[in-house]
């Protein structure tokens, strides 16, 4: 589900060092997170949520237009079925959050403790995010209402919408916010939000 590759952070030097994992980034408000492959590794086997989303197609007796999750997932509106279809995605990532282990990202922001303006932009359900940072401790770190889901604003990523609603609730603007991600989708969800894009894996570097 992830595609780590390298690219420029956009933020200060310090992001580049060594240690910490999770830098101080003075030129920003707000710092998103991305949650799978980012904070956390979802003990999720994507590829038999697809299957389980193609039984809900062949329920409903609707010939499914791809057998990719997402594009099932996109397809779900045309078809009237996105409510199933969503369950069932929900009910899998709930049961990985629950398994999850959590990165390095995740385990230094946890000891960072609470720092204002930190928040959550994921293409997982809202309540999969929740799960995954309770289980990992991770709520003391987090800005609560800054939890965004796939399912929490009208889109999901690489729509813009989640994204511009973590850096509204986290009381800023898109040009004072970087998003920190570990896939292609997270970089052109940034692009198109208008924030600043560090892949994790430079963090980790």
């Amino acid at each position: 589900m992830t595609d780590h590759a390298a690219g420029d952070t956009g933020a200060n030097d310090s992001a580049s060092t060594a240690d910490p994992v999770v830098p101080s980034f003075p030129a920003y408000d707000a710092v998103v997170y991305d949650l799978d492959g980012t904070l956390v590794d979802l003990a999720v086997d994507w590829g038999a949520v697809a299957e389980a989303v193609l039984t809900v197609y062949a329920e409903h007796a609707i010939k499914p237009p791809t057998a990719e999750l997402w594009g099932l997932l996109g397809a779900a509106d045309e078809y009237g079925i996105r409510d199933p279809v969503e369950t069932t995605i929900a009910e899998y990532e709930r049961a990985g959050a629950r398994d999850s282990t959590l990165l390095p990202l995740g385990r230094r922001l946890a000891e960072a403790g609470h720092s204002a303006g930190v928040g959550v932009c994921s293409l997982n359900s809202e309540a999969a995010c929740r799960v995954a940072i309770e289980t990992h401790g991770l709520g003391g770190a987090l800005e609560s209402d800054a939890v965004v889901g796939r399912d929490t604003a009208e889109t999901y990523k690489p729509e813009p919408e989640s994204l511009l609603a973590a850096v509204e609730r986290l009381g800023t603007t898109p040009d004072r916010a970087l998003f920190v991600g570990d896939s292609e989708r997270d970089a052109v969800t940034a692009e198109r939000a208008g924030t600043d894009y560090a892949w994790v894996s430079d963090l980790l570097d």
